[in-house]
This record gives C-alpha cells, structure tokens and sequence, in this order.
C-alpha cells in the first residue's frame, strides 16, 4: 500500500470499510477503493459499476473523549491482493500501534482502544503493511497514515488573570473603558465553534457592560458617585460554541472601585460655634478647634482655615492640622475679662487642590462663625512694670530706702497684696521689703568696687489667696562714691644711666582709681613736698593722668650710689579728693650710647669688655669640652696597664715577673715587695690588710736581729715558712722572683722601690717666683714642704 496524490493511481488497493453502526459517516476518514470494485452500502439492492479509479487516502479520524464499553472503531484497511481467503496479514505499526490502535490482521480493521484527549495529542502517525501470511513477504510497500483526533466541545473557556482589581475615577463619562479581559479555551479553534467564546457579564448591572466579542468592560452610567457607592463586583462570563445552548462556560470577578474626585465641598456642621476661654491662657496655647466636613478623601479633603473677618482677629489665630483637617485656634495676646468679655470671629474652610471640571459644583468653602465668651477667673497681681531698676549709693547706712515696686489685683474685687522676696540665693538677703508697702530697703553696707549690681526678685500675692502670686525682677545699682585713693597703675623699674643729661625724661608713670570716672578721672603728681628740694630728679605733671620723671644733674655713678628714692604724692579729682603717696626706686645702671642698658651691677666687668651674651655663653661652652677632655684623656691613662711579663733578658732592677691566676689587685697587698728587695729596709713583719691574720706576730727584736746577719736565702726560706704558715693566704700559688744587689753598697741602690720610704731634700720655693701662672703647683709643693716639716 502506498500513499499518492489525489491523481495518482495505485496498483494494488485497499478498501476502507466503514460500518455505520452509532457513528455517522462524518466520523472516519477517507476510503481508499479500487478502480474495480463496487461501494456497497447497506440496505441497496442495486450494485453500481464504477469506472476504474484510484482513491487516494491519507488520515482517519477518531473521536476523543471516547466512553463506550466496547474499543471505538477507526476504519478498515484492505488489499488488491486479498481473495478473502486470509492468506494475506495486515500489520500496522507507528504511535500508540498495539497500545491505543489495534488491526485485525485478517481483516484489517482498526480500533481505539483507549479515550484519547485531543488537547494532550492532536494526531497519531502510523504505518501500514500487507504482507504474505506463509512467506511472510510484502505484498505492497509499506503506507504512512495519520488518525487525527476530532475535537469535541470539553473544555470550558477560562480567565487565566482573574479575579481582576481594577479602579476608575468617579464621576466618569458613560462608556470609559475599564479593563479588558480575555478568556482562552482549550478546544480545536479550527474545527467547529468549540472555541468561539462570546462575553456576558452576570452581575454589575446597571452600573457596567462587556463587550461580548472582545471583552471590554466599561461604565454604563453617568456620574457614578464614590460618595454614594465605593466598590461594585462584577461577574464576567465567558461561553463557547458562540454562546448556543450546550455551549460550556467559565466566569471571573472583576472587583472595580472608584477613585475619588474633588467633587464635594467643604461644609461646616454648625453655622455658629461658641467657644469658652478663660482669662488665664497663656499667650500661643491652643484654646479651641473647629473643623468642615468634606466627603472626598486623600489631598481632594485638605483644607485650609482662615479668619476673614471679627473683632478678635488680632487676639487670635487659626492654623490648619494636615493630619485631622481640623482648624486649630491660638491665642496671640492675652485676655482680660475685666475689659473685654467675648469676641467674634468669621472662619472660612477652603479646598486647596480644585478640580475644575467640577467648579460648577462649588464654591469649595465654606465660612461660619464662632464666638469667643471669655471666662473670669481668679488671676494673681499684676505688677505695674515688667522689670525694675534701682539704685543706692555704696556705704550707706543699713535700712537706706532703695525703692518701690507696687502690683494691684486685676480682678474686680481688687484684693490687698502683700510683697516678700524670694531669698533663692546670698544677693536677695541683702535687701528687705516692706510687706504692705513693696519699699525696698537696704540689709547691709555696699561697696562698689567689690559687687556693683544685685539682682533680686521679688513676689507680690494676694492677701485672700496667697496660692496666687507673681514674680517681677528687680536690678540694684550700687552707686559710686569717691572712697579710694588714686595709687600707680604698676610697679615701675625706673632706670637713669650714668652718662644721663639735665632735664632728660627716664620714666613716664600712670595712676588708676578703683572708683569710677566721676569720681576721679583726673589725677595729679607732685613730689612730697614736706622733704627738701630732691637735687638729682625732679617730678612733672603732663595733665594727661600721666607724669614724667626727669633727671636735674648729670653724671651719674654706681661706684659713689648705686639706687635713688623718690617719693611721688598722687590726688583725684572726687570730691573730696583721695590722695595716696609711694615711693620710686631708681637704680644707676651703665648704658651705650643709644641709651640702652649695658648693665646694673658692679661686678659685671665682662659686660664692659664688650662681649655679648652669646660670646661668653661660647666661650664657656669651649671650657666645658676642654675639661672634659683632659678628664677622659686621665682616664685612660690611668686604666692602661703596663705588661706583667718582663723578659728574662732584661737586667733592669727592680723588676718583678709573676704570673697570678686570682686574688686581683687586693692579693699584692699579701707582701712588702720593698721589704723582700732590701731586708734591711724591713722594719717588723706585714700582714694582709684585708683579712684578719690567725698568727701571732713574731718578736721584733727577732726582726730587727736577723737582719744584719740573716742571708738572703735564709731570709727567703724564713718568708715561704710565714706565708705557708699564714692560714690568711689565699688557696692557690704564687710564684715571686727576687733580685736583691747586694748589702749596702757604696754606691747605693738607685731602685725606685725605697722612694717611697725616702723624703727630698730639694727647695720648691723657687717656684713662687715664676709667675702667677705656677702659683697652684707652688702652693700645692708648699704644703708637701711643711706636711714633710711637720
């Protein structure tokens, strides 16, 4: 079996049989004849003869959703090659073969044998093949045909977005858009009216319509108000088979609200208000609020207060609270009952955001009036200034009346008051005040120059009611009397050179009053005139506060005196005049001749020499290194040392060569190396001084006796049995070599060993006449001279 085109022709046909049992024949798909053959239907008698010609077929057709008890038959497939004798086996194969389609494969006939669903798989590709059922071989090629799954109406439409929230102005025209909604359905669009979905809305009338091709939804009334109806739900149903009977259908909420406008006016409740005030409000507090009702919401309700008209406009003010819309009234001045006992004021509340599509609908404010009654209440004394300011001169006498502050009861009753001060710190116990009268007096002696202003308060209540007082601050001048002497306004190191001149100017000289200008702002200067005529300076008065003080001679000298005293009177100008004497202290000092200061001081000859400052700091400095170079150059020399070990090859005298591991300096101490050069330079035995010997010292006439007899070997043996006797030697060996010239030879030993038990003959005063410059090495041999003397 192969698959051609309408106008090709097959050479070996197959016939589709359908049997028309339930189905009508728009149910299967194409029969495929051949040329010979006869269609015969059921029910005719007559058999008609065809000419030969080819039916080319390509697809069956199943329906879905199948729920008969029995397999859904698809169509029949037939062979030229078939006798009717089963010799000839049909075999099919492709997508769902054996599984969803089965074959006879005697007759070819094709069953479904499962409910297929057309929106999970739309068609089915299989293949079809007569083959010889002895030989198993081809009778034809092998066909390629399609069962497509016929749609039937199972899918109701849906709204894949639903439930919808959506909003529209309020106030909209008839006919504004909405929104849209759209509902799919899964059935075959092409095939029938499975998929045509037409729109109707089932609840929101009459306030919305729906389109019913496209779906658009859109207001149906005119001037739909927010005030009056906020939110509407309307049901949109969506049905297929273009809205016949049968048709399935799917429905979605569209919730809608309306937006609001500023539509709606501002109006107060009340066209008149009255408000209650007491007298004793404080200045800027809140006495009252008022508000207009407006029906929109958000920035279409905000408002704004004023006061357009009435006698309280300047005592009062209103502002606006954005959060509440409420009109807050303040008050600007304070209220008296007893001279004004109610006020009138016109209040306007008025949209500030306009919409003026809708201004015939205005205006949008609203005006009413509210009056203010102003309650009497029991207020404290009022003093008759906000502030005093007194004065009383210093030194007056205790009880001295300093003023008076005087506070009446505002209310009608003109209660009595009483006056006390508030004594919270030391300055309110200074002052008294008369508790009827408010006069304040003094409590102790001022003075000026120690505290020139006290502050006080002082409290004023009312007899009948002391929980009602006031406070007013009261401010006391301490006033100025001339009760200090005038005195110079520093120490002054007045200074006159020696080489000064006749009438020159060495100090100019200011004086200071702790008074005030008045009393004493000029000064005058004059030498004490009860001494005589002061021969060296002399005094001027320069009329400006200020004096001069100038010299009568000249030529100066430290050397005859070195300091001057001169004694300066100084009065003020008060009444009476103070006056007040000191004493100036001039000192003779030595100048250049520009007139600086060289020097004061006698003894300050290098100043003279013309040397700075810095040259002598110099010159010290280059001393200091000096003699710390000579101090280390000693140093080292005296820490060098000489070498221990001498060549056996030099015969110089007095020379010891030993080779000692410990003991240190202190061990050479042990022995008299003088002694053991020349016995009879040794006077008695010598121990350590560093320990305490254990041994009794031997005889001395013992010593003394072997000395002018003993040998030298001898004399050693006996000094190797003392130190090896000696428990105070130390532990370890000591090697020492001796080289002794001889007994008192002619011509004398030349040792430097005895030198230090020798004294010279020689004269050192010869060195006194060398100058100033050995004086030190004269007087220090001097005195070796008369120690060696003494």
């Amino acid at each position: 079996m192969r698959i051609t085109s309408t106008s090709c022709i097959c050479p070996v046909l197959v016939c589709l049989c359908f049997v028309q049992r339930c189905y009508g024949a728009a149910h299967h798909g194409s029969i495929k004849v051949t040329r010979n053959q006869t269609k015969h239907v059921e029910g005719e008698t007559e058999v008609h003869h065809r000419p030969k010609r080819g039916w080319v077929w390509n697809q069956f057709f199943v329906l879905e959703e199948h729920m008969g008890p029995d397999p859904q038959y698809v169509g029949k497939l037939h062979s030229n090659s078939d006798k009717g004798d089963g010799s000839v086996k049909y075999i099919l194969t492709g997508e769902g073969a054996g599984t969803i389609f089965i074959i006879d494969d005697t007759t070819g006939d094709i069953h479904s044998t499962k409910s297929l669903d057309r929106e999970q798989k739309t068609h089915y590709v299989l293949h079809a093949q007569a083959i010889d059922r002895r030989t198993n071989k081809p009778l034809e090629p092998e066909s390629e045909f399609i069962i497509k799954v016929q749609d039937i109406n199972d899918n109701a439409p849906k709204f894949t977005d639903g439930p919808y929230i959506v909003t529209v102005p309020e106030m909209s025209e008839m006919g504004t858009s909405v929104l849209q909604v759209t509902a799919t359905d899964a059935d075959d669009p092409t095939y029938g009216n499975s998929a045509r979905v037409v729109y109707s809305i089932l609840q929101g009338q009459p306030y919305f319509s729906v389109d019913p091709k496209t779906g658009v939804i859109r207001t149906a009334l005119h001037n739909m108000d927010r005030e009056a109806r906020e939110h509407y739900s309307v049901v949109i149903q969506a049905k297929d088979m273009a809205g016949q009977v049968g048709g399935l259908s799917g429905s979605t909420t569209v919730n809608i609200t309306l937006t609001d406008v500023n539509d709606n006016p501002p109006r107060f409740p009340q066209k008149h208000y009255q408000l209650y005030v007491p007298e004793s409000a404080q200045v800027g507090s809140a006495v009252g609020k008022i508000k207009a009702n407006d029906a929109d919401t958000g920035s279409n309700a905000d408002m704004k207060y004023t006061i357009i008209n009435g006698d309280g406009s300047g005592v009062f003010s209103i502002s606006t609270d954005k959060e509440t819309r409420e009109g807050i009234l303040s008050l600007k001045k304070p209220l008296n009952y007893e001279k004004k006992k109610s006020y009138t004021l016109n209040i306007e509340g008025a949209n500030t955001h306009l919409d003026f599509r809708f201004s015939h609908l205005g205006p949008f404010k609203d005006v009413t009036m509210l009056k203010i009654i102003v309650g009497d209440v029991d207020e404290p004394p009022l003093f008759t200034m906000p502030s005093y300011v007194m004065e009383v001169y210093e030194n007056a006498k205790i009880g001295t009346a300093v003023g008076t502050v005087t506070a009446q009861d505002p209310d009608t009753a003109n209660n009595l008051v009483r006056y006390i001060i508030d004594h919270n710190t030391e300055e309110d116990r200074y002052f008294t005040i008369d508790a009827s009268t408010g006069t304040i007096k003094t409590a102790k002696i001022f003075d000026r120059e120690e505290t020139p202003w006290y502050n006080i308060t002082v409290t004023a209540s009312e007899i009948d009611n002391p929980g009602l007082v006031s406070h007013v601050p009261v401010g006391v001048r301490i006033l100025d009397i001339n009760d200090n002497p005038p005195e110079l306004a520093r120490e002054y190191d007045v200074v006159v050179c020696e080489n000064a001149k006749p009438g020159q100017v060495i100090q100019t000289i200011t004086a200071t009053d702790k008074d005030n200008s008045a009393n004493g702002a000029r000064f005058h200067f004059f030498l004490d005139e009860g001494r005589s005529l002061n021969p060296n300076f002399t005094l001027r008065d320069n009329e400006d506060n200020t004096a001069s003080i100038l010299t009568r001679r000249k030529k100066y000298s430290r050397t005859t005196q070195d300091m001057y005293y001169l004694p300066v009177l100084i009065s003020d100008g008060g009444v009476p005049s103070l006056s007040s004497s000191t004493t100036l202290t001039i000192k003779v000092c030595a100048c250049e001749r520009d007139g600086r200061v060289r020097t004061c001081h006698a003894e300050a000859f290098l100043s003279s020499a013309g040397l700075s400052t810095g040259a002598l700091i110099a010159i010290l400095l280059c001393v200091v290194i000096l003699l710390a170079i000579v101090v280390l150059f000693i140093t080292l020399r005296r820490n060098k040392k000489e070498p221990l070990i001498i060549s056996e090859e030099d015969v110089r005298e007095n020379v010891v060569t030993y080779d000692d591991e410990g003991g240190g300096e202190e061990d050479t101490e042990a022995f008299d190396i003088a002694a053991l050069r020349n016995p009879s330079a040794a006077e008695e035995l010598k121990y350590r001084r560093d320990v305490r010997p254990e041994v009794k010292p031997m005889p001395r006439h013992h010593t003394s006796t072997s000395l002018d007899s003993i040998d030298v070997q001898e004399f050693i043996k006996q000094r190797l049995a003392e130190a090896d006797l000696d428990p105070s030697v130390p532990p370890y060996d000591s090697l020492q070599t001796y080289a002794y010239e001889g007994h008192r030879s002619e011509a004398g030993s030349i040792s430097s060993l005895d030198s230090a038990t020798t004294h010279s003959d020689q004269d050192y005063n010869y060195l006194e006449d060398w100058g100033p410059e050995f004086k030190t090495l004269a007087e220090l041999y001097g005195e070796i001279e008369s120690e060696r003397t003494t």
